[in-house]
């Protein structure tokens, strides 16, 4: 496939709908750990990220396949936006069940943590309780606002971005990052728990 490997993932999608399959093959490929990812993180539960992310991929194909993607530049952002919508609609469907709120065993061991200080091996060693209580601050998080805390900190998007991948005002966005930042205050406040990386 190295007539795709300097293709965008934009030019992909059009050449699928142009009828290459193998374009899509490479769209998949490149595509489905973050998708697969970001599905998981919200749902916590892996047969139900595993269903949503199938119902994803199906969509994204007929979506594409009816003439619906223009090439904005954006495809990563348009994908992740039919996720959010299909686990918002399986969210209403299934009130009840609460698939999409954090769970005791919901796993965030395989996010990858940046850098933030590179000092030495005891200051490592701080910033890596640091990110871990973080991350378990977060599974405690309401799901809109351990969304926006995701989107932007471990997908590095915009709150423009974030607001119209889940179809939110960007006050929305930014509301939602500002009461996760409380909220994860408060609790490390009740948990002891100190935040700071020196």
């Amino acid at each position: 496939m190295k007539k795709y490997d300097c293709m965008t993932n934009e030019e992909l999608a059009l050449r699928y709908t142009d009828g290459d399959n193998q374009a899509f093959d490479e769209l998949l490929t490149r595509n489905e750990s973050k998708l697969y990812d970001y599905i998981l993180f919200v749902v916590g539960n892996s047969e139900i990220a595993n269903d949503i992310f199938q119902d994803t991929f199906v969509k994204i194909i007929v979506n594409l396949q009816e003439g619906r993607y223009t090439n904005s530049g954006k495809f990563s952002y348009w994908m992740i936006r039919i996720a959010h919508n299909i686990i918002m609609d399986q969210y209403r469907m299934q009130k009840n069940e609460n698939i999409v709120e954090p769970t005791h065993d919901n796993d965030l061991r395989n996010l990858s943590v940046q850098s933030v200080v590179q000092s030495n091996h005891e200051d490592e060693i701080v910033k890596t309780q640091v990110l871990k209580d973080v991350k378990r601050l977060m599974e405690n998080l309401p799901t809109p606002q351990r969304e926006v805390v995701y989107m932007r900190y471990y997908q590095n998007l915009s709150f423009k971005e974030i607001a119209e991948i889940t179809g939110v005002s960007i006050n929305t966005s930014l509301g939602r990052m500002r009461y996760a930042i409380l909220n994860m205050r408060k609790m490390a406040r009740e948990n002891q728990i100190t935040l700071q990386v020196s």
